[in-house]
C-alpha cells in the first residue's frame, strides 16, 4: 500500500486517466465499427462519410498518447483502401 502522499496522488491520478482512457478508446472503436458496417452495406458514401469522421478521432487518440501513431495509420490505411474498392 502507498504511505506516501505522492503516491496516494498518482494511485487518485492513475485511476482517473485509466477511465478517461478507457472510454477514449471505446469511442475510437465505435467509429471504426462505424465504419466497417457502412463497407459491409456497401455504400460507398456512407462508408467515405463515416472513414471521414473516424479519422480526426484516430488522430486525437493519438495526440492523447492512447494509441501509438503506427497503429492508427495502419487502421485508417487499411479502412481507406476497404472504402476506395468499393463499386
Amino acid at each position: 500500500m502507498a504511505n506516501t502522499p505522492q503516491a496516494k496522488k498518482r494511485i487518485r491520478r492513475n485511476s482517473n486517466r485509466a477511465e478517461i482512457n478507457h472510454s477514449r478508446i471505446s469511442r475510437i472503436r465505435t467509429f471504426i465499427k462505424s465504419v466497417e458496417s457502412a463497407i459491409a452495406t456497401g455504400k460507398k458514401a456512407d462508408a467515405a462519410e463515416a472513414l471521414k469522421k473516424m479519422q480526426p478521432e484516430m488522430a486525437r487518440g493519438v495526440a492523447r498518447g492512447v494509441i501509438h501513431k503506427n497503429t492508427a495509420a495502419r487502421k485508417i490505411s487499411r479502412l481507406s483502401k476497404r472504402v476506395a474498392s468499393l463499386g
